[in-house]
């Protein structure tokens, strides 16, 4: 569905990305793990069209998307959860999840879906009308989840959904993506919780410094070696 191959990427004189090729099959979730600056969130600011790489190909559905600006990659149904959650404080609940639904105009299908993600997430459903600044932690992680399924994607790439979150908090938005997997939809995570991103993966790759250097089935690198000594504690 969705096939990364050779992608270089540099910022000035960092060569951010290595010749790195990986594929994302439909209806699975995939996860990239690895250290801070590996290139993890790299990766998906190049497929949602933020980063413009210096070689290699993204295609998607067999049809390059390399060259598209951000928007269109959207309208292609590809979404970016980013890292920090990147919510508009000053703006209701409604209005945020609103936003994620810019380039669609079938207002049915908007309110149908708005009404899956108030499924998802009731917390959300009940403080449609707060300021998203006010919100909690866990509940603006919730809101920019809601607001990227609401552009109607067919993959939804998450950049550390857990980044400070609670250990119940945590538990509840792993929950969630694999509530949004079952739905059909294709998931790219990155994750700095490699633990919990291996439990629920169905394949995984493992970056180093800009290069993949392990992969495998999730619940394969749970159990190897070098994974558990580098990322899961021993």
């Amino acid at each position: 569905m969705l096939s990364i191959q050779d992608l270089h990427v540099y910022y000035g004189g960092i060569h951010a990305l290595k010749g790195i090729s990986f594929e994302v099959p439909e209806g699975k979730i995939v996860t990239l793990i690895g250290a801070n600056g590996a290139g993890k969130s790299t990766t998906l600011r190049s497929i949602a069209g933020l980063v413009k790489k210096a070689k290699g190909s993204i295609s998607y559905k067999g049809q390059r998307i390399d060259s598209l600006p951000p928007e269109d990659i959207v309208k292609a149904g590809i979404v970016l959860s980013p890292e920090g959650r990147r919510i508009f404080p000053h703006l209701t609940v409604l209005e945020n999840l609103m936003l994620g639904a810019y380039t669609r105009n079938d207002k049915e299908g908007i309110e149908k879906d708005l009404e899956w993600v108030y499924e998802l997430f009731p917390r959300l459903k009940e403080r449609t009308w707060q300021k998203g600044g006010t919100l909690s932690g866990g509940e603006q992680q919730m809101l920019a989840l809601g607001r990227a399924l609401m552009s109607r994607p067919d993959v939804v790439m998450l950049d550390e959904p857990s980044l400070g979150l609670a250990p119940l908090l945590v538990k509840e938005v792993f929950e969630i993506i694999e509530a949004i997997n079952a739905q059909g939809k294709t998931v790219l995570l990155v994750e700095q919780n490699a633990f919990a991103a291996l439990k629920v993966a169905h394949y995984a790759y493992v970056l180093e410094v800009g290069k993949i250097v392990l992969e495998g089935p999730g619940q394969e690198l749970l159990e190897n070696e070098k994974v558990k000594e580098a990322y899961l504690g021993g």
